[in-house]
């Protein structure tokens, strides 16, 4: 187990730490672009690839294919990239290409044409193509908060390690898991979310080990850090690692940082955003992706999720993330924030299959009355485990610590358990390791529609996994 910093040098850290004044108003801009359609394209094969299974090193990294090797998972079809012939015969009839999903042979692109949807389902490579997004005139662009310097107003918590994180752990036995020494080192979590606020700025994270960043939205931003500040907050969950004032739940871990809510505007085109970047993060050879967010209802009212599309299929978006597991990755995902309204229900990826889906309790272990509920469509328990979502601790970003509602924090409160689960047993399987922590949770043997699995005990979890793992 690390030793603490020394209190003199955590005082001056803690009083370098910055604060920002209240947000400005936003902005509103004209659209990016101009009048335009988003058009998914669903092709009808891979011919022509100059891609082969036998040379996966062209198109995964060596810490993908590792993950891949470890667990016993083939590289195939799915993995290969778009054949690249079709995108430049898109590109060539005057279409902008977005994004691309490789899992789901699809192109998001970019259509100024009133008959550019025709145009794009004639080309012979083309299954299908549908609008999935339609620009409009104007939209809010949030402006970057301005920092100045004064210190934290918080105390330490002097006989707690985790100082105000304490409790958000402890209820998921992760305490123990972390003074066994494990907390997260040498695995790599993604976040998918719509924005990280001032990651760059705060103190408080300049010791989290970012590895890179990545925006698969549109329009897309020049800084990731300019922009909202969810993941920010999601990020301070599990990165955070000032002792006895915060110590997230994976603070030894790597992270890679992708954008793929747009923010201004809700419609499927982000179901595709969300799908690339998973794919990345796939590539990129990550173990577990923590995705704070969740799908219902668009601004085309035309295009929005009913109850029955919540089978871990129907959806464009649960279809990619019900691939993960098999290609060696733990997803978490929020439930949702719908318990209180009229939908109630969990939404899209929450209800992908080979996920953990994570609802959101108070500190007195009952479940929020926002958190979404399931089951799935198809009968499936969800969520599948619970964590503390009501005045959770974290760091905003204006910098101060502070609690927020949300399963949104629930999941990467369990994300980062995960992470230090999988570095004490590393050679379980994505199967495996989601296995071991529903079976671990207070109701496995009963489970039911609310709390899904329960709360999860991560240190049985650890125990029940096989004890004797060699500290790191």
């Amino acid at each position: 187990m690390k030793k603490n910093y020394p209190v003199l040098l955590l005082s001056l850290f803690v009083m370098l730490a910055v604060s920002v004044k209240a947000y400005s108003a936003d902005k509103k801009v004209a659209y990016p672009g101009g009048k335009h359609w988003l058009v998914r394209v669903s092709l009808a094969d891979k011919k022509g690839t100059p891609y082969r299974l036998s040379k996966p090193e062209r198109f995964l990294s060596a810490r993908a294919i590792e993950r891949r090797k470890r667990q016993g998972i083939s590289v195939d079809s799915t993995d290969l990239p778009i054949t690249p012939a079709y995108i430049e015969q898109i590109r060539k009839q005057g279409f902008e290409v977005v994004c691309q999903s490789k899992w789901n042979n699809t192109v998001l692109v970019k259509n100024v044409y009133e008959d550019g949807l025709e145009k794009l389902k004639q080309l012979p490579f083309v299954k299908d193509a549908k609008n999935v997004f339609h620009a409009p005139d104007s939209f809010n662009v949030p402006k970057r908060s301005e920092l100045e310097n004064i210190p934290y107003k918080q105390d330490s918590v002097e006989n707690k390690e985790h100082g105000l994180a304490h409790r958000q752990i402890d209820m998921m036995n992760g305490i123990r898991l972390h003074e066994a020494g494990f907390r997260g080192k040498g695995m790599l979590i993604a976040i998918l979310d719509g924005g990280f606020m001032n990651v760059d700025s705060i103190p408080a994270f300049t010791t989290v080990n970012i590895i890179g960043t990545k925006d698969f939205s549109t329009p897309k931003s020049s800084n990731i850090y300019s922009e909202l500040d969810h993941g920010t907050m999601v990020l301070s969950t599990m990165a955070t690692n000032l002792p006895h004032i915060y110590i997230g739940t994976a603070p030894e871990a790597s992270y890679l940082l992708i954008r793929t809510e747009a923010g201004a505007t809700e419609s499927l085109a982000e179901e595709d955003f969300w799908a690339a970047g998973a794919e990345y993060a796939d590539s990129m050879g990550v173990d577990i992706i923590n995705s704070s967010l969740g799908y219902t209802t668009y601004d085309d009212k035309s295009t929005s999720h009913v109850y029955a599309d919540l089978d871990g299929n129907t959806s464009f978006v649960s279809r990619t993330a019900s691939r993960l597991a098999a290609k060696g990755i733990v997803l978490t995902n929020s439930a949702g924030n719908s318990g209180s309204g009229t939908w109630k229900k969990i939404g899209v990826p929450a209800d992908a299959r080979d996920i953990l889906a994570v609802g959101a309790i108070t500190k007195n272990k009952v479940n929020t009355v926002f958190s979404s509920v399931g089951p799935s469509a198809d009968g499936r328990v969800k969520p599948d485990i619970m964590a503390i979502g009501n005045a959770c601790w974290l760091i905003k970003g204006n910098g101060k610590i502070g609690t927020a509602n949300g399963t949104s924090f629930a999941s990467p409160l369990a994300c980062g358990m995960v992470a230090c689960l999988w570095q004490a047993l590393p050679n379980k399987t994505a199967f495996e390791i989601m296995d071991l922590v529903r079976r671990s949770a207070h109701q496995y043997h009963q489970p039911d529609n609310i709390f899904g699995y329960g709360i999860p005990d991560f240190w049985k979890a650890y125990q029940n996994g096989g004890q004797g793992i060699a500290n790191e």
